[in-house]
């Protein structure tokens, strides 16, 4: 069911990706803290997707240096593998596709960092509202990977992180379209239905900007590297050490528009950490936000469980664990 009650709050989040060590029972990280919860599909959401959609005609279609040679390279290893015959240049083209319609309208390069402003419902923030900036962003980065489908077993690192996000999505997207031109789709047919998880490209968006790839290619942006401004920190928390992603929206590089709080109904996000937790063998993305980012009385965690709807299930607590040894934050 989706909440009726639009939450509208500021926002901070976190990353971090697990230690090769083994850290000990969490106090209060993964499912020990007050949960949120409830909602679902929001027809409000997609609705804004799919008229934001359309891509500007006048300006060049411009992409971060770092994640184009990202998803070229897994073009090039894709087609090898992949189940019909298909360039390595139209593989990248039918990835790249999805990226200007779902989160750069202006045709700027699309910012790895891009976390999700059209989804406000209650069920992704802070249960307790210690803070404004206490927000759970469903969809994250270039793809807006989703914890409600092809995000369900991504962090907001990994899905940051153009490298990963590309590795995963390039080969997707082909797979789905070969298996469509070998059951007799034509190749425009087949593009939609490699397409078809992102709303973006329900009404056209994304055929046309596919169209624009073939002819005009792409401008590339030096300015935006791998992870879009986000940082790659080392951080321990409970006597382990991560390594983690920091992420901070007014260091977006790129298309920044979904920095500005009238952008959507969802909250900016306020700078939070994000790491992979590991308990009892269940795996957990965690999102911790320091008190002097949020301005909470201390420090706060969100914890999903990987494969899990982030608006189905969250759970939120309180927290003082947190260390960023690279820069010397938190409880050091």
């Amino acid at each position: 069911m989706v909440s009726k009650q639009p939450v509208r709050l500021a926002l901070a989040a976190m990353f971090g990706a697990v230690a090769v060590f083994g850290a000990p029972p969490a106090l209060a990280a993964g499912d020990d803290g007050v949960i949120s919860g409830g909602g679902g599909e929001n027809p409000e959401e997609i609705r804004l997707k799919r008229e934001r959609a359309w891509v500007v005609e006048n300006a060049p279609l411009t992409f971060g240096a770092e994640p184009y040679r990202a998803v070229k390279d897994a073009a090039a290893k894709a087609v090898g593998e992949a189940g019909c015959e298909v360039s390595a240049d139209a593989a990248a083209n039918l990835a790249l596709s999805t990226t200007w319609p779902e989160v750069a309208g202006s045709g700027e390069a699309p910012s790895p960092m891009t976390l999700s402003r059209y989804d406000d419902q209650a069920s992704l923030a802070d249960p307790e509202q210690r803070a404004e900036g206490l927000f759970f962003n469903p969809g994250v980065g270039i793809w807006q990977l989703d914890s409600a489908g092809l995000g369900a077993k991504e962090t907001a690192a990994t899905a940051i992180d153009s490298v990963t996000a590309a590795g995963k999505m390039v080969p997707y997207m082909l797979g789905k379209y070969c298996d469509a031109v070998n059951g007799g789709s034509s190749a425009s047919s087949a593009r939609a239905s490699a397409w078809k998880d992102w709303h973006a490209c329900d009404d056209g968006a994304c055929e046309k900007i596919f169209d624009r790839l073939e002819s005009e290619g792409v401008t590339e942006d030096s300015g935006v590297n791998r992870y879009g401004g986000a940082e790659m920190r080392k951080c321990t928390f409970e006597g382990a050490e991560y390594d983690c992603l920091f992420v901070d929206p007014s260091k977006a590089q790129g298309e920044d528009a979904w920095t500005s709080p009238d952008f959507g109904p969802a909250p900016v996000p306020a700078p939070f950490y994000v790491f992979t937790y590991t308990k009892s063998g269940t795996d957990y993305e965690v999102r911790y936000w320091l008190k002097d980012d949020s301005g909470a009385k201390g420090d706060v965690s969100a914890s999903r469980e990987l494969g899990v709807n982030a608006r189905t299930k969250l759970s939120w607590a309180d927290e003082n664990g947190l260390c960023d040894t690279t820069k010397g934050r938190g409880n050091c």
